[in-house]
């Protein structure tokens, strides 16, 4: 677990329908951050079911509050980390985010 917040970035770079990702040096966890109508998300940056980045192509869907790996179309509940559909059957973490300082932050609380 990390006690160290990570920057993700500045709050006027993560618009309402877009996402940004970054990287907690303590515990090396990949984090995606989603901007979903000003409420904030965070979920690691890996797919469940083939340890590949969910933020490589871009797939976030904020109408269906979902992000989709491009390498076999999980896809998965930004909210929660559920997956919603095969062939992801477990959730992919889900991390703490703040504002603060006029930036956005995330880290990894996993024990």
């Amino acid at each position: 677990m990390s006690e160290t917040w990570t920057f993700v970035c500045a709050e006027a770079e993560l618009l309402p329908g877009e996402m940004r990702n970054a990287w907690d040096e303590v515990t090396g966890a990949g984090i995606v951050v989603f901007n979903l109508d000003g409420e904030l998300y965070a979920l690691e940056d890996k797919c469940s079911h083939a340890d590949f980045e969910l933020s490589a192509a871009g797939g976030f869907d904020a109408e269906h509050r979902s992000i989709e790996c491009v390498l076999h179309g999980a896809r998965f509940d930004i909210l929660s980390g559920q997956p919603l559909c095969a062939p992801a059957y477990s959730p992919v973490p889900k991390f703490p985010t703040k504002r603060e300082h006029g930036g956005i932050w995330a880290r990894d609380d996993r024990d």
